[in-house]
């Protein structure tokens, strides 16, 4: 293929392709490339996640916000104990439970995961654009999680009696992209539900999926879920275009 054809490829994808070579090995212009994006990836998951920043930026926008933690005490702790992240400390569950006024329809849980970076930057504005589209729904305050994984959601819901639970949460960064989020969606959290109970809209970045699809796809699976009574494999993330606007939050007991 001639350069012009290497540089179209290129132009539509993140993947290292066509890096040439110096003999037997890898240009020294790819390899301190290759070096610098695994630095960077590294970085991302042992940055510092500033919860009473974000809290703040959220409640700046309209959102009630609480900072919580989950049961690793520390950044090191949380990569060796994944197991700690999936629950809340003692300490923010009874926080937490202070808040339990009555049922919600929704609780959004922002968490740092393994990209804080991703997180503090489009964790209010995806928060934002979620939460318009969910005007008629009772939602629980923020919770914002440090040292947090997927499952964590679920003892959030349980603990301030949500119907369902939308995590947002910084994804493993990779050598193409350190700053991205995914989102999960679980109806009826409970402490023993599995990733099979669970949606996930993922890629969630500047070079991937926007916030705004974003926003729609989460916003449309937690419609659909509503209406269906159930999340994971038997909610198939279809166009969620006639759900979006005219559907409320629909009990169980209208299901049966």
């Amino acid at each position: 293929m001639n350069p012009e054809s290497w540089d179209a490829i290129r132009a539509i994808t993140p993947a290292r392709v066509a890096l040439g070579r110096a003999g037997g090995s890898l240009t020294t212009a790819a390899r301190l490339q290759f070096r610098a994006d695994h630095a960077r990836a590294r970085d991302a998951v042992n940055q510092d996640f500033d919860v009473h920043r974000l809290v703040d930026a959220l409640t700046g926008a309209g959102h009630a916000a609480v900072a919580l933690s989950s049961a690793a005490a520390s950044r090191e702790e949380y990569i060796r104990r994944p197991d700690l992240g999936r629950v809340l400390a003692e300490h923010s569950r009874g926080a937490l439970r202070a808040l339990a006024a009555h049922p919600y329809d929704l609780a959004i849980v922002v968490c740092d995961g393994l990209s804080p970076l991703a997180i503090e930057r489009d964790g209010p504005p995806l928060v934002d654009a979620i939460l318009e589209r969910l005007d008629d729904w009772s939602i629980a305050p923020v919770a914002v999680v440090a040292n947090g994984r997927v499952a964590v959601g679920d003892d959030v819901g349980v603990t301030i009696g949500a119907r369902l639970v939308v995590v947002l949460i910084g994804e493993r960064p990779g050598l193409s992209v350190s700053e991205s989020i995914g989102a999960y969606v679980t109806f009826e959290p409970a402490l023993d539900r599995t990733d099979a109970q669970r949606n996930c809209v993922s890629n969630i970045h500047d070079r991937g999926l926007s916030i705004d699809e974003a926003a729609y796809r989460i916003v449309g699976l937690s419609r659909r879920a509503s209406i269906q009574g159930l999340s994971g494999i038997g909610l198939h993330d279809e166009d969620p275009t006639d759900v979006l606007d005219s559907v409320s939050p629909i009990e169980p007991t209208q299901l049966a």
